[in-house]
């Protein structure tokens, strides 16, 4: 394994991570009485898309599945197309399974779907960038020992701490503590935020930890 790609995975990671920060800091200098708890649903939107346009320029500057042949415009635009329907299918799915673990199915459908959306950005859209819309990819990275570079290592670290995260963020919220930040989905996308930002941080660790047994044989 080459300490260079190494690097370029950690600066990479910094950068998703900064994102994060961004969301929570940077509106809060053009929006009056922004805050990551008060204005919940406005913090979910833009730490969406700011997350998501960062993973989508780090995918372009970095480049970690960059493939020797070259694609005409019609199929980046039909590879374009699918990733978009694959997103928002993720984001239904991830609606669903929340609703199934508990969420409320009428009321506060806004919240739960902007969660999932966020659910979506840090896991979905990882994967999209990464394997383009491709099943079996995703199927093989996230099965035992199915990661065949660093970065996909780090798509199955960072996805499972953003699940992990979410799940460990709902403990709370039947607790009678009476406390702003129990109010649904807060901690729960503050868990799951916090689970990726753990995530961006262990990957590159743990790949470093355990380079002499990644060798990462080719499929």
């Amino acid at each position: 394994m080459r300490e260079a790609e190494l690097g370029r995975l950690l600066a990479a990671n910094l950068l998703r991570g900064l994102a994060v920060l961004l969301a929570a800091l940077g509106p809060a200098l053009v929006l009056d009485g922004f805050s990551v708890l008060g204005t919940h649903l406005t913090w979910l939107c833009v730490c969406s898309v700011c997350v998501a346009t960062l993973n989508v320029v780090v995918h372009f500057v970095f480049k970690p599945n960059q493939s020797l042949k070259r694609r005409s415009f019609a199929y980046k635009i039909s590879r374009f197309l699918k990733c978009c329907i694959y997103f928002f299918m993720s984001c239904i799915l991830f609606h669903a399974v929340i609703v199934l673990y508990g969420a409320p199915l009428i009321e506060s459908v806004t919240e739960t779907f902007l969660f999932a959306v966020l659910l979506s950005t840090f896991t979905t859209l990882q994967c999209l960038c990464l394997l383009g819309p491709n099943i079996q990819a995703w199927i093989r990275v996230f099965s035992k020992n199915g990661a065949m570079s660093i970065w996909e290592s780090s798509l199955q670290i960072t996805s499972m701490c953003t699940i992990l995260g979410a799940w460990f963020g709902a403990f709370p919220i039947p607790l009678d503590w009476d406390r702003p930040w129990q109010v649904w989905p807060i901690s729960c996308s503050l868990g799951a935020t916090f689970g990726y930002m753990a995530g961006l941080i262990i990957a590159p660790l743990w790949i470093h930890w355990n380079r002499k047994q990644l060798t990462y044989k080719s499929r």
